[in-house]
């Protein structure tokens, strides 16, 4: 970071592109990084703090292609527009940012980029018969809220894709509560829905020829006499029903609803984003997502935008094989599975609410949201992972 150094301008000299082709098949691709590495080197999250510093920094690159990098250092701008407001959403704290506030923010910011958001209050909800929503965030005193965000790009659309992303803006893990330890890091629990906010903000600026809608299922997921109870069942808004295990299982809950309801969109692809499990960070550590579908095709793209972004994901399996872990005697389905494979039964339970005529992809963000030790700029705020990965995606 270079707050506290004396400067006001930076000059930077962008080697040959040349030396680096074996690694970089795209030039102004190339360019690029070194523009986004600028934005990720000095983001700070310090709003609250009384000795914050402001200043404004100069940046100049140089390059044997001044066509090619103007227009790459225009597009990491924008991209990184969207990455940062996705980390502004991730590092807020809970108290600050209930699902009605995340709501807002989300319309205000996204209402200036030609992107039409619909916010659903409680009562809209209970309407839409969304039991899994009403159920999670019915403990607390701050009620749920369903966003629908759409973007239309002016020129002639070629697809439309739909993105789910879990919004619980705090997670105490309800009735099954969580251990005091690192329960602070769940304001970040709604990072999957703070993705989706970054990506469409991104690529609307990108002006990118895709029909993308963004669907947020939030609620703060709080003890109370109201909170939902392990053993009990809920009907969600597909007219399945989910017998509650354990309550710290709640952003599948949620998802189920805004799954469906996706899926009613009839869209050629739908990926949903969430802070999932656990089990996917023990299986694959910090650094990477995990990678649920059974589209050979959409799974190999996503690989390949994860390599080139190094928002990188890994591939887990999604056999039916697994059905048999989140079978209920009570009802449809119930909502965890056991201690072994928890990833992989999660994932599976999400498959049960989408039509199954449409590609889907799950992408398991536990690991990679969070702080980490990879490099700098993931070590002390959250990440932003998963919109660089998404918006490389959505070009091919």
């Amino acid at each position: 970071s270079l707050f506290k150094e004396e400067i006001s301008n930076l000059h930077i000299q962008m080697p040959s592109y040349e030396l680096f082709k074996k690694v970089f098949s795209d030039e102004e691709y190339f360019y690029q990084t070194f523009a986004e590495g600028i934005f990720y080197g000095n983001y700070k999250f310090d709003f609250y703090k009384e000795d914050r510093i402001e200043k404004e920094l100069s940046v100049f690159f140089y390059s044997e292609n001044v066509k090619k990098s103007s227009k790459a250092v225009i597009k990491a701008k924008q991209l990184m527009d969207g990455v940062n407001f996705t980390r502004n959403l991730q590092n807020e704290p809970g108290n600050v940012l209930p699902p009605s506030v995340l709501a807002d923010r989300i319309k205000n910011t996204l209402g200036k980029s030609r992107i039409k958001v619909k916010v659903f209050d409680e009562k809209e909800i209970k309407k839409m018969k969304m039991g899994g929503i009403l159920s999670i965030g019915g403990g607390s005193a701050n009620p749920p809220r369903f966003i629908v965000e759409e973007y239309k790009p002016k020129v002639k659309i070629k697809k439309r894709i739909v993105l789910v992303g879990k919004g619980i803006t705090f997670d105490s893990g309800g009735i099954s509560i969580k251990p005091a330890s690192g329960m602070g890091e769940m304001k970040g629990d709604m990072s999957g829905a703070a993705v989706v906010a970054g990506t469409l903000l991104a690529a609307s600026k990108m002006g990118l020829p895709i029909e993308i809608t963004g669907i947020i299922p939030t609620a703060e997921n709080m003890l109370s006499g109201k909170s939902v109870r392990p053993g009990d069942i809920v009907k969600t808004a597909s007219g399945k029903t989910i017998e509650v295990d354990n309550t710290d299982a709640e952003g599948r809950v949620i998802l189920a609803d805004a799954l469906d309801y996706a899926s009613k969109l009839k869209p050629d692809v739908i990926i949903d984003l969430a802070t999932l499990t656990g089990a996917c960070v023990v299986a694959l550590g910090e650094y990477v997502a995990g990678l649920f579908t059974k589209d050979d095709a959409l799974a190999d793209n996503l690989y390949q935008s994860g390599l080139k972004t190094f928002d990188r994901v890994w591939r887990l399996p999604l056999w039916d094989d697994y059905n048999q872990l989140i079978k209920s005697d009570v009802a449809d389905v119930k909502n965890i599975g056991g201690r072994w494979g928890g990833a992989i039964t999660a994932a599976k339970f999400l498959e049960k609410f989408v039509d199954k005529n449409i590609k889907w992809a799950h992408i398991d963000i536990a690991g990679p949201a969070m702080a980490h030790n990879l490099n700098n700029y993931t070590k002390t705020y959250m990440t932003g992972f998963g919109v660089r990965l998404l918006i490389d995606y959505i070009k091919k």
